[in-house]
């Protein structure tokens, strides 16, 4: 009888909670992929002004609960001093979501060799990862492009992940909801080899 009161108890008040990294060059718009965020699954959260958001120096933390499931995010600062931060947080981390700017043409390379350094750690094997080419509401790359450029294909072939694109315009916030939902998704089916931190509201 205890046992069978306790899990009713559980199914009511207590939720799982996820880590997720937001990591990418400065300036990617990763800050404003998570105000976006924010407002569009925090009913009562007014936010920042998108337009008056800097680059981050150091970390901002959001947070958001759908349906019994609670995200956590950190924001990591992408500058290239800051880079060197960025795999203190790997074990945490239950999904990493990486951002490009994909109407920056020149710093393109620059990204590709911070993707290809994130991706390569041992700390994140296994990690499901969403990556976000922003600013679609700008001239920009052609998506393939991009896709090309990071050798997306190959990645998504090599390493045993869930794996997903989007083309997102964080301003507008076109494509957040569809990049939420599948993280909540995919975190939840990979809780068995990664589980969840288990709070009680």
């Amino acid at each position: 009888m205890f046992s069978l009161l306790y899990g009713f108890w559980r199914y009511l008040f207590q939720k799982d909670e996820y880590y997720i990294l937001i990591l990418g060059l400065d300036n990617a718009g990763k800050t404003t992929f998570l105000e976006q965020t924010k407002i569009s699954m925090n009913p009562n959260y007014r936010g920042l002004n998108l337009m008056k958001i800097s680059c981050t120096v150091g970390l901002n933390i959001g947070k958001i609960d759908n349906n019994g499931v609670i995200l956590n995010f950190w924001d990591l600062g992408g500058q290239s001093e800051l880079q060197c931060l960025w795999d203190k947080y790997y074990a945490e981390s239950h999904a990493i979501i990486y951002v490009v700017d994909s109407s920056d043409q020149q710093r393109l390379d620059e990204s590709k060799r911070a993707f290809e350094k994130m991706i390569e750690n041992e700390s994140l094997k296994g990690t499901p990862l969403l990556f976000v080419a922003n600013k679609q509401d700008v001239s920009c790359m052609p998506i393939t492009r991009i896709m090309d450029e990071f050798r997306l294909e190959t990645i998504i072939s090599a390493a045993q992940r869930d794996f997903h694109f989007v083309a997102v315009s964080a301003l507008k916030g076109d494509g957040i909801k569809e990049s939420i939902d599948w993280i909540i998704e995919t975190v939840k089916k990979n809780s068995v080899f990664k589980p969840p931190i288990n709070v009680t509201e």
